[in-house]
């Protein structure tokens, strides 16, 4: 029974290989965070007005049951729509694709303790980030080329 069983799993594996699974979880982290960061761009290195106010009005941290508006606004604001473009170019041609996952994975966090209801999705983002970490960029990416010269 268990031998049947083996080869069906076997099999099912094959749809999956690992090059695959790289590519889809680097591509399904990048995206939510890419499109996400241009929203706060109004052309290159110009900052909307809205991401700004985001940051001034309407995100506030939450910690410890506390709510505490962000310092410096401005700077959150630019770095987040700076790492929000940056880190998902990163991780889809899988350049420094670890560091790039882990930065998300910081970024969630702090998502997190400023949109606490959005645990879901940030849950399924933290789920992706550490994927990417443990396994790895794969062998479809710049960081595999890189290692192997």
């Amino acid at each position: 029974m268990f031998s049947i069983l083996n080869k069906i799993e076997s099999n099912i594996t094959r749809l999956a290989p690992n090059w695959l699974v790289s590519l889809t979880l680097r591509a399904a982290l990048a995206v939510p965070f890419y499109f996400s960061g241009l929203t706060k761009w109004d052309g290159f290195g110009k900052l909307s007005e809205s991401a700004e106010l985001l940051f001034t009005e309407e995100f506030k941290l939450h910690i410890f049951g506390s709510i505490i508006d962000y310092p410096f606004p401005y700077f959150a604001a630019f770095g987040a729509g700076v790492a929000e473009i940056f880190l998902p170019i990163l991780l889809v041609f899988g350049l420094f694709t670890r560091f790039a996952a882990l930065a998300l994975l910081v970024m969630t966090a702090i998502i997190q303790i400023t949109i606490p209801t959005g645990w879901l999705t940030h849950l399924t983002w933290a789920a992706l980030a550490l994927a990417i970490i443990a396994v790895g960029p794969g062998q479809l990416s710049v960081d595999r080329f890189l290692r192997k010269r």
